[in-house]
């Protein structure tokens, strides 16, 4: 029985279209592609909301990433996020009028492809489509968590691939390619066909996706610009940040940056190429993910996944300012424009640029 107080939960999507979601998998293998589907959807009574945590392996896979005992850790996830649903209806049919952007979002290390669902649905119930990678590199695959060793320039270069074979697979689907879905799910995926807008395409992620985000945008053109949230560019071969090319947007945390991984954000600085960064006042590495919802005060804190602001007002701020400049950078006609202030950290729990001092020399 999982955690049950009433004022903790994953908060819903502030956006005009409920959000539907359901999950893709190529084939079993490590080159397949598997991915969580966010997008608008039409109401209905059928509906329900999945679990936040797909099953108990990821339990393990938690344990195992954080070097703790299996059998304990499990009993202590399942109490306090066992009971928890994704704020999207499972398999809902697909309800848009026009054709939807599309996000592809890169989870960070250890994570998987649901921990990020108040972003997601948030973009979905907006207007997009998002695909929520889970990652094969370290995560879960096919349901049995796998790590494949590989050193983190490798593993970097491995996600963007992931993440190119996901829009790879939206654009088949977009374009009515019949596709076989393992997962057997009770979503019908012909709906999509001419759903998309592949010519507004964006990339998204937190922590190592964050990495990703960058790496991608190197790798993949198809990808107009990308917000990085909390990025941990350590990953990054510094050869590739001069062939960078697209806008990039750089959303971090107030406790978790340090002046080196800060001067290798600012190494993609141009003078041509919009680069922004805010910081958000209060806020911990684990503020993007939902678990920063779904703890109390005491024990969010403890575990680190809570800082001092509220968490709701955290990631709002946090969607507000990527949907502005979503709008800005894949020419949308919305009102997401109303947040361009945030961009520039014109908020009060925002700071413009970053709260770390970086030598110019570091540079």
């Amino acid at each position: 029985m999982g955690n049950t107080c009433s004022n903790l939960g994953i908060p819903p999507a502030k956006g005009p279209h409920p959000v539907g979601c359901t999950d893709f998998m190529m084939d079993h293998t490590e080159k397949g592609s598997f991915f969580r589907l966010y997008y608008p959807c039409q109401e209905s009574e059928k509906a329900e909301k999945p679990d936040w945590v797909p099953c108990r392996e990821y339990f393990n896979g938690l344990a195992d990433f954080m070097k703790i005992n299996r059998s304990l850790s499990e009993r202590i996830f399942n109490y306090l996020f066992g009971s928890f649903k994704i704020p999207a209806y499972m398999d809902a049919p697909f309800r848009c009028n026009g054709k939807c952007p599309v996000v592809i979002f890169s989870h960070g290390l250890g994570a998987f492809r649901t921990l990020y669902s108040a972003i997601c649905a948030e973009l979905a119930s907006q207007g997009f489509i998002v695909a929520s990678v889970e990652h094969r590199s370290v995560g879960v695959c096919g349901f049995v968590l796998t790590c494949t060793n590989l050193s983190y320039p490798l593993q970097v270069k491995q996600r963007a691939d992931e993440c190119i074979l996901a829009l790879d697979k939206l654009a088949e689907i977009n374009s009515g390619t019949p596709m076989q879905n393992v997962l057997q799910t009770q979503f019908d995926w012909t709906t999509l066909e001419n759903s998309m807008d592949m010519c507004r395409i964006a990339v998204m992620g937190h922590s190592f996706g964050g990495a990703t985000v960058i790496e991608a945008l190197c790798k993949e053109v198809k990808f107009k610009c990308g917000i990085a949230l909390d990025a941990w560019m350590h990953p990054l071969d510094d050869e590739i940040f001069p062939r960078v090319k697209q806008p990039i947007f750089f959303i971090n945390s107030e406790k978790f940056q340090w002046a080196g991984n800060i001067s290798r954000m600012k190494k993609l600085d141009s003078a041509v190429i919009q680069r922004k960064m805010i910081t958000i006042r209060g806020t911990v590495h684990q503020s993007f993910p939902d678990f920063t919802f779904l703890t109390g005060n005491w024990i969010g804190k403890l575990m680190k996944l809570k800082g001092e602001i509220d968490p709701e007002l955290a990631i709002d701020l946090s969607n507000k300012a990527s949907l502005a400049f979503l709008q800005r950078h894949l020419g949308l006609e919305r009102n997401f424009n109303q947040w361009d202030p945030l961009i520039d950290g014109e908020d009060t729990n925002l700071i413009q640029g970053t709260n770390v001092t970086v030598l110019q020399s570091a540079i």
